[in-house]
């Protein structure tokens, strides 16, 4: 038996997400079309900001999603790649950063 890892999405899924939970589902989707409309920044940046995070939480449906998303609103492939890899240098950054904790804990250590 062949099961993918993270199978594809689908309309018997979503009916099954709505007929769970659809008060919630209604919220969620309204929250979310607020989120990426048009303010401060256009939606088209949202969708950019929203491939670099998709990678940072590792989300591979929301990787495809908002990749298509920003594609449709205007972004270029280099765009996207770019905003992938301002996530990459972040995640590395922040790990680089926390090396203040080990470095803490090993001057404590040895004191």
């Amino acid at each position: 038996m062949n099961q993918e890892l993270y199978p594809p999405s689908s309309a018997d899924i979503a009916r099954k997400r709505k007929e769970l939970a659809p008060d919630p589902l209604a919220a969620f989707n309204a929250f979310s079309k607020a989120v990426f409309a048009d303010g401060a920044l256009p939606s088209r940046t949202k969708q950019l900001i929203a491939v670099a995070v998709a990678h940072v939480t590792q989300c591979p449906y929301c990787i495809r999603g908002h990749t298509e998303a920003a594609l449709k609103k205007g972004a270029t492939e280099q765009e996207i790649m770019e905003a992938i890899w301002v996530a990459a240098e972040m995640r590395a950054g922040a790990a680089y950063a926390h090396s203040t904790l080990a470095i803490n804990a090993m001057s404590h250590s040895h004191g």
